[in-house]
């Protein structure tokens, strides 16, 4: 998309470094999110990972949806919005795996200070008076996904560009749903080398960006 991009620079930026919250998917903050988590500090970001679920980890995505339908949309977002809340001055990357892609698109799409968007596996519904200053978003798909499917990215894809955002999509031909938590059957190790390698360097240039203030 055209046009240059604005970032507020907030307590805690330095060195082309980014915060970062993290949210889980329906399994529940497993271990391949703290394994995320540390794979990016070890890039030298922050990141937090709030535990939406309280606790509970699920072995089935049944089990999973069947928690997070119990607890609800409204609460789920409440308590995502309190977790990130103590850090969002500082100008987050909003980053999620599958549900908690969905819950990441929310709030960075609600949050001005927002200074990037990186979704795993997941997307969400976008308000109709969605608007954003050039976000940067990247999204990271199997393709096919029986969750993401090619009508609903294609649709998703054009309203995310109307709201303002500037978006990347990489499909992963072949890959499982959750194709990068490798205690999960949907495992790609290639699929996931590749998505992280991608997703270092968005994170890297938005960076670079934040340096630059452009």
């Amino acid at each position: 998309m055209a046009g240059a991009r604005t970032r507020v620079v907030g307590p805690g930026w330095h060195d082309g470094l980014m915060n970062i919250v993290l949210f889980h998917s329906t399994f529940g903050l497993r271990p391949a999110v703290r394994q995320a988590a540390d794979r990016l500090r070890a890039a030298g970001h922050q990141v937090w990972t709030p535990d939406l679920f309280e606790g509970r980890t699920f072995d089935t995505v049944e089990e999973g949806m069947e928690h997070n339908e119990s607890i609800g949309r409204e609460e789920l977002l409440r308590r995502a919005v309190l977790a990130a809340a103590p850090y969002s001055e500082r100008g987050l990357v909003y980053a999620g795996f599958s549900l908690g892609a969905s819950v990441a698109q929310t709030l960075a799409l609600g949050d001005h200070r927002a200074r990037g968007l990186l979704l795993l596996h997941g997307t969400s519904d976008i308000a109709p008076n969605a608007s954003v200053d050039d976000l940067p978003v990247q999204l990271h798909v199997a393709e096919p996904d029986p969750f993401e499917t090619d009508d609903w990215l294609s649709a998703w894809y054009l309203q995310m560009g109307r709201a303002g955002a500037d978006v990347e999509v990489y499909r992963y031909a072949g890959a499982g749903h959750l194709y990068t938590d490798p205690g999960l059957p949907d495992y790609d190790a290639e699929a996931a080398e590749a998505t992280w390698r991608t997703a270092l360097g968005f994170l890297d240039t938005l960076g670079q960006e934040a340096q630059t203030g452009s």
